[in-house]
Formats: C-alpha cells, sequence, structure tokens
C-alpha cells in the first residue's frame, strides 16, 4: 500500500476541500500529512460551490450586520459569540486566500464586485468568474499546497476508522485498494465535508455520506444538530447525478420563480426569491408535490447578460438544450448542506481528545437551524486557520504501537439512499421517522457495505425524531410551527442507538 513508517507522529488531515487544504498550509512548517480518498481537491463540494464567499467588507456593511443576518438565518439556534467570531475574520480570511493567489472578481476601479444571495441584507458576496468561486479557491490552495515541503499528500487512500486508547485518539485505520493499515497520530484534523450523498437527490459529490461523522461517532464523539440539512431550491432539473446547482447569485441578480403556468409564486413571500432557504426550498417542494413544476426565469432580469454573468450555469444548462435568455430553467429542491455534525467549539476541538473537525462535517454553532448562503466558505477558511494554530499549541503525545488493521468492507450508501430520500426530506413526521428508524437500524447491525452511511442517516433521523418543532432545514409536518422554546441537541452514538432501540420496540412498528 504505503510506507507509513517514517509519518508516523505527524499530524493528520482527512480531506482536500478547502478547509482541509486551509489547515494544512497553516499548519506550515509542522509536518503533516493529507489523506484524500481521491485526488487532491477531488470530489469534494468545496470546488463546487458557485456561490461565493460571505464577507462584510463593502462600505454600507459590518460585522455586525453580518451577524445579524446570519442569526436571522439561523432560526435561533446560532451560537452568537461563535458566529460574531468568526463573521468578524472575514477581512483576514480574504486577505490569506489573496495571498494564496485567489482573484476574486472587482469593478472597473479596482475595488470588489460584491452579489447577494438569500436572506442578506447588503451585497456581500464574493465571486471569482461569476459563478467558479469555490473551483478559483480549491485550485489556488491545491497549488500552494503541492509546494509546501511540509505537506506529504496520501491520495486514493480512505480513511476509515479512528483508532483510541482510554478515550484518545491515536491513529486512523487507512485502506487502499485490498491493503489496510493503521497511522499513529494523537492529531487529527477531520475535513470530509458533509453528507448529502445518503440522498438520492443532491448536489453534492455522491460518495461523500458523511463519513467524517461516521467515524467520529464511532469513536465517541458527540454530534451536534444532525436534524438540520439545507435542500437547495434551485438544482437543475435534470437526470444527472449529483444534479448540477442554479446558484442563489442568480436570484440575487433578480430571476424570478415561476410554475408552469407562469405564476410567481414566491411573490408574496416576505423577501420573494431571495427569502431564507428552507422558505424557498419549501415553495419549491409544493409546487412539484402537488404535480406541477417549478422554474427559475431570468429572461427579464438578464436576458442576454446571462452567459456572461454566469458563464458556468450557462454551460450546464445548454448541456441539456436550455438557453436561460429565452428560456425558463426548469429547478428542484436537493440535498445541499448539512448544518448538523460533529460538535465542536471555537478552535475546531470536538469532545474527544485528540479530533479537531472543520467545514461540513463539523458543527460550530455558526449555522444554527438554517446557513445563510455564502457563509459556508468563509467557516472553512477561518476554522481551518483556528484548528491549526490550536494543533501548533500542542505537543504530540507519546503513541503506542500501532496495531494491525484488518481489511474493512467497502461502504455503499445505496440500500440507504431510499429510506433517506423518502423519509428525510424537506418535509418530515413522527411516522415517517419512525419508519426510517426502524430501517436504518438493522443496516447498522449488519455491519455489512450499508453499516457507515446507515450510521449517519441514523443520527439525522433520531435528532428529527427527537425536534418535535419546525425550525430552519428541520420542517415537520405534525408540528408545523416552532416551539417556544428550543435549543441545540448533543448526542453520542450511544445515545443515538439507544433512542432508535425504543422506537423500534414500539408495537405498531413491529407488526407494521
Amino acid at each position: 500500500m504505503i510506507r507509513l513508517e517514517e509519518l508516523h507522529g505527524q499530524t493528520a488531515i482527512v480531506g482536500s476541500g478547502i478547509a482541509g487544504l486551509m489547515a494544512a498550509l497553516e499548519l506550515a512548517p509542522q509536518p503533516v500529512v493529507l489523506i484524500t480518498r481521491e485526488g487532491l481537491g477531488q470530489e469534494c463540494s468545496s470546488a463546487w460551490a458557485q456561490g461565493g464567499i460571505a464577507a462584510a467588507l463593502g462600505a454600507d456593511d459590518s460585522p455586525a450586520q453580518h451577524l445579524a443576518d446570519t442569526l436571522r438565518a439561523g432560526d435561533s439556534l446560532c451560537d452568537e459569540t461563535i458566529a460574531s467570531g468568526i463573521l468578524s475574520e472575514a477581512h483576514e480570511a480574504i486577505a490569506v486566500l489573496e495571498r494564496y493567489g485567489v482573484r476574486f472578481d472587482r469593478t472597473v476601479d479596482g475595488v470588489f464586485s460584491f452579489g447577494r444571495e438569500a436572506a442578506h441584507s447588503r451585497r456581500r458576496i464574493l465571486h471569482f468568474g461569476g459563478d467558479r468561486t469555490g473551483s478559483e479557491i480549491t485550485s489556488a490552495l491545491k497549488r500552494a499546497a503541492r509546494q509546501c515541503p511540509s505537506i506529504t499528500c496520501l491520495t486514493g487512500v480512505e480513511a476509515r476508522r479512528l483508532i483510541t486508547t482510554n478515550g484518545r485518539v491515536t491513529g486512523i485505520h487507512l485502506q487502499k485498494k485490498n491493503h489496510a493499515q493503521v497511522l499513529g497520530t494523537a492529531q487529527v484534523i477531520m475535513a470530509t465535508g458533509g453528507c448529502g450523498g445518503l440522498f438520492e437527490t443532491s448536489t453534492n459529490p455522491s460518495g461523500n455520506f458523511g463519513q467524517g461523522i461516521m467515524m467520529a461517532a464511532r469513536a465517541g464523539a458527540a454530534l451536534r444538530d444532525m436534524e438540520f440539512m439545507q435542500f437547495h431550491p434551485s438544482a437543475l432539473d435534470t437526470s444527472q447525478t449529483p444534479l448540477p446547482l442554479i446558484s442563489e447569485a442568480v436570484r440575487g441578480e433578480g430571476a424570478i420563480l415561476i410554475d408552469q403556468t407562469g405564476r410567481r409564486f414566491m411573490a408574496h413571500v416576505p423577501g420573494a426569491e431571495l427569502a431564507s432557504r428552507d422558505v424557498v426550498a419549501r415553495a419549491v417542494h409544493l409546487v412539484i408535490s402537488e404535480g406541477g413544476r417549478a422554474f427559475l426565469d431570468a429572461r427579464e432580469a438578464l436576458g442576454s447578460g446571462f452567459a456572461q454573468r454566469f458563464s458556468g450555469i450557462h454551460a450546464l444548462c445548454a448541456a441539456i438544450g436550455i438557453d436561460p435568455a429565452h428560456e425558463a430553467i426548469p429547478i428542484r429542491p436537493a440535498a445541499h448542506y448539512h448544518m448538523g455534525g460533529i460538535a465542536v467549539d471555537k478552535d475546531g476541538q470536538s469532545t474527544l481528545p485528540g479530533l479537531w473537525a472543520i467545514g461540513e462535517c463539523a458543527a460550530t454553532g455558526l449555522h444554527g437551524a438554517n446557513r445563510l448562503a455564502s457563509n459556508s466558505l468563509l467557516e472553512a477558511v477561518v476554522m481551518g486557520r483556528r484548528a491549526a494554530r490550536d494543533v501548533v499549541g500542542r505537543k504530540m503525545r507519546t503513541l503506542p504501537t500501532a496495531p494491525k488493521a484488518e481489511l474493512l468492507l467497502e461502504s455503499d450508501p445505496g440500500s440507504v439512499r431510499p429510506v433517506v430520500s423518502e423519509y428525510l426530506g424537506v418535509v418530515r413526521d413522527e411516522m415517517g421517522l419512525n419508519c426510517s428508524i426502524s430501517k436504518l437500524l438493522p443496516l447498522i447491525e449488519a455491519n455489512g457495505r450499508g453499516s457507515d452511511p446507515a450510521l449517519v442517516a441514523l443520527a439525522i433521523a433520531v435528532f428529527a425524531n427527537l425536534r418535535c418543532e419546525s425550525r430552519g432545514g428541520h420542517f415537520r409536518s405534525d408540528f408545523p410551527g416552532p416551539a417556544s422554546r428550543s435549543q441545540s441537541n448533543l448526542m453520542t452514538l450511544a445515545e443515538i442507538l439507544a433512542h432508535a432501540g425504543s422506537v423500534c420496540q414500539d408495537p405498531i412498528l413491529r407488526t407494521a
């Protein structure tokens, strides 16, 4: 497989999206092992991000206003202290990205060209090439990582388990093809992205089913707010997997949402097309569930200028025979971003000593119940830097001899996707959640190829089952309103399994 002897005792980063790359670069000159199951920066949502990165840098803006918008979108579940700290570092984060070679769009006067997206009260979204922001940032950080002598990249290698000794991280179980080994390390930064691949309809890489969350949970780390999945309202309605995304920035430039009759169905909603994503996604879902179709109409707002403003999206539309200058774009909601994940503090530390988590696999408290558009790339940069600083300040512990690694079955979410898609989508209810739990728990217990994906899906179902209200990205038709009091939830795998077991003892489910 690979020769790990000389890498034992180095800090390990799992994942090579923006968060992972940033952490690796900021750790320099401390040696670090960057582990990715594909090529560097490949099969990660970071590179696909069209919308941009939110930063309150305009003359009419401030971190305080950005925070107010974030708290409003997060529907009372954001950690205000954490959110304020992350957003206040936006200026420094953008400066760091520019030092690594990122070139954001600017006006003819040389100042930043800001876009606007849903639930933002100001134009504060920075882009590259209109809709290629994530790709540009990822490419710049990849170039820097390849030139950094302190970073060793292990590509085509999959992390499968965290090894612990006396409740602390002491290694990672790695696999490549038919070989398995353990890398000894007491410092792991998890940066594995989200879990959109659990859904049949998603904008995420289909292989991303929440591997980092699964590994952390199996090792004993607590999870937070797993029920909150953000469904993007405007995925391109095609048969592709995953679904291409039509960035919210298109609506920010004035495009409207219409149904098959031409009715503008968001006109009566506060914020209209730029209402929070959960509101827009449910509106689009309702149109489709009633037998209609939903479209994004940019003909009047952008017309012939669409191709220049959003060249990447124009190419996606052209591939299915749609010309946005003259035709409305067919859309549908799709699983897009997970607000929950591994519970971490302000520096990315989890509840498991030796494990940090950053990016989408982590739950910092910034996003609350509903992520404000384009805050995620900012969080990835800021938390990648914070975790690196925290790791640098800690001495690597003495490690026990690495155990022999047995080959684990390749994970396959195929058996899980139908359950997740039917019961854990845009609209949920108690019976559906109970059914999902009863179907997922046996998949975990079978310890087959669906076990790891089922574990992540079960966590979403259990958290959703316990939240008897509708809030942000979590909507229950049997509890359509918010509870008078609400808070974030924290659970370990043992607690999740215990609740699932009690649900499965329900006599109604046993006879169903």
